[in-house]
């Protein structure tokens, strides 16, 4: 497994809690969806992040939302071009089946920065027949959204209104119900994947069917 010293090539605020750091690749190899250990040199703390960056970018991307008083994230979001990170990893088994992805039908099902992985999949090129549910709690957090196909995008947000759909990705689910043959994955909280679980087997989907990434 890697583990080494990389450089930092940027840090981009998408949100007011939420940033992109970007990092030079040197010869890490990962699949859509794994996920590394990022930490700062010498500090012996460190935080488990997806990748944000399609397989064959040059560069690798990790979406972070910046945890007030957390031990990692704040230190993030201070690095600048130039500093050093360590990364550790790849590793994680939310990854898109290695034949034939593209025969599939895929409902993605995330929140907050739970949709890094999907943002993966989608970016690694594959022409996958998906429909993403983004669940957030304001408008602003549909981070990089230009980089979906609008008409396979929804966002689903909690707390005000705007996005296309007003309230929880559970409750599109309830109301929308995307069909029991299709491939879904579930990447957020625990409260979320738990729910839209249950929502999903009420609704017919074998649990062989559903794939979880819980981040907290």
């Amino acid at each position: 497994m890697h583990k080494a010293l990389h450089q930092v090539l940027g840090n981009e605020s998408l949100s007011t809690n939420t940033f992109k750091l970007i990092i030079e690749r040197e010869n890490l190899n990962f699949r859509a969806g794994q996920c590394v250990n990022l930490g700062l040199p010498n500090s012996g703390i460190n935080r488990e992040y997806s990748t944000y960056s399609g397989e064959k970018e040059k560069k690798l991307e990790f979406l972070i939302r910046e945890v007030e008083g957390g031990d990692v994230s704040p230190a993030l979001r201070k690095l600048k071009t130039g500093d050093t990170i360590e990364i550790d990893g790849a590793y994680g088994l939310f990854t898109l089946p290695e034949s034939k992805p593209e025969e599939t039908s895929y409902v993605f099902v995330a929140t907050g920065t739970g949709i890094a992985p999907f943002h993966g999949f989608i970016r690694t090129g594959l022409n996958l027949n998906y429909t993403l549910l983004h669940g957030t709690r304001l408008n602003e957090e549909n981070y990089e959204i230009e980089h979906y196909d609008r008409q396979r995008y929804i966002h689903c947000v909690s707390q005000e209104k705007g996005g296309n759909f007003q309230g929880r990705v559970s409750d599109y689910l309830r109301q929308n119900p995307q069909g029991s043959e299709k491939q879904y994955y579930l990447c957020g909280n625990r409260n979320m994947a738990n729910e839209v679980y249950d929502i999903l087997r009420e609704q017919g989907v074998s649990g062989s069917n559903i794939i979880t990434e819980v981040f907290f």
